[in-house]
């Protein structure tokens, strides 16, 4: 599984201070694993990209923002004519739960190699992923010596920004990064650990589900969680998503799963230790969008 591996997460030292731009370099190269490779694409649903207004009547996905009413990241559901943002779409119809037809594609925004989720599920997860790093990445290249770690940006912002921290800032954005991380980590924990539909075998849904409840369902209202049940039809199958993983090449699944296991110890320590500062410092919010 050399797409992960490749971007290793460093060892945490004994203080459990995550290095921010060690940080910054890893978790990078993750926006890609959710793009589009063994996606299984579902009739009429539309993706729009925007900044906070689609122009779309029907259901909007407001995912992982915090920072406007609807968030930066809009899915417009149902549609099947529509245009907002940057994306566009043609309608997709649907055959079987098994075989869907796919006659025209979508894209949302510029392709990457490597692709593992599909794309019409996850890009929102994607784009905020994407936004909060940059963020992170403008307070630290502003003064890479004073906000060293993530701890020294969250202390130096609690001071800048006063009554208005947590919400604020690259605070702001990791909280939210953190849990697109989380989201990462449980889904492919499950993965490792065998988790799979006895009745379905090779399909991911089970895995995706306990990843978004437990990561990011409770900062989520009803209609973005109704319509993330809704796509997970759209979801890669099994097989699909592990050679992603391996870089397209023929390599088992206990040995693609067994990198997975090597990625996540890091992977896992890094995440937890976010969680743990934010608890420590009393900067996690729990609102939802």
């Amino acid at each position: 599984m050399a797409l992960l591996l490749d971007n290793q997460f460093s060892q945490l030292p004994s203080t459990n201070e995550v290095a921010t731009k060690a940080f910054l370099d890893s978790v990078s190269h993750l926006p890609p694993f959710f793009a589009s490779c063994g996606q299984r694409p579902v009739g009429s649903v539309l993706w729009a990209v925007s900044c906070g207004q689609c122009p779309v009547g029907s259901v909007l996905w407001a995912a992982s923002c915090g920072q406007c009413p609807v968030g930066s990241v809009l899915w417009a559901a149902s549609c099947g004519a529509a245009s907002c943002g940057t994306a566009s779409c043609g309608q997709r119809p649907v055959t079987t739960d098994e075989g869907l037809e796919d006659d025209q594609h979508c894209t949302v925004q510029q392709q990457m190699s490597y692709h593992c989720l599909g794309s019409k599920v996850f890009a929102p997860i994607k784009a905020d992923i994407s936004g909060n790093i940059t963020k992170i990445k403008a307070v630290y290249d502003s003064d890479p010596a004073k906000y060293e770690t993530l701890q020294k940006i969250l202390e130096a912002e609690k001071g800048i920004y006063g009554s208005e921290w947590p919400k604020a800032g690259a605070t702001l954005a990791l909280m939210w990064l953190k849990r697109g991380l989380r989201f990462i980590q449980i889904l492919l924990q499950s993965l490792a650990d065998g988790e799979r539909d006895e009745n379905h075998p090779n399909l991911i849904r089970v895995n995706i589900t306990k990843a978004y409840d437990q990561a990011l369902k409770r900062y989520h209202g009803w209609i973005v969680q109704k319509v993330f049940k809704a796509a997970l039809i759209a979801a890669p199958y099994r097989s699909d998503f592990l050679k992603a993983l391996s870089k397209g090449q023929e390599v088992t699944e206990e040995d693609c799963l067994a990198n997975v296991r090597q990625f996540l110890v890091n992977f896992t320590a890094t995440v937890d230790a976010i969680y743990e500062m934010y608890t420590v410092m009393n900067a996690e919010l729990d609102y939802t969008v």
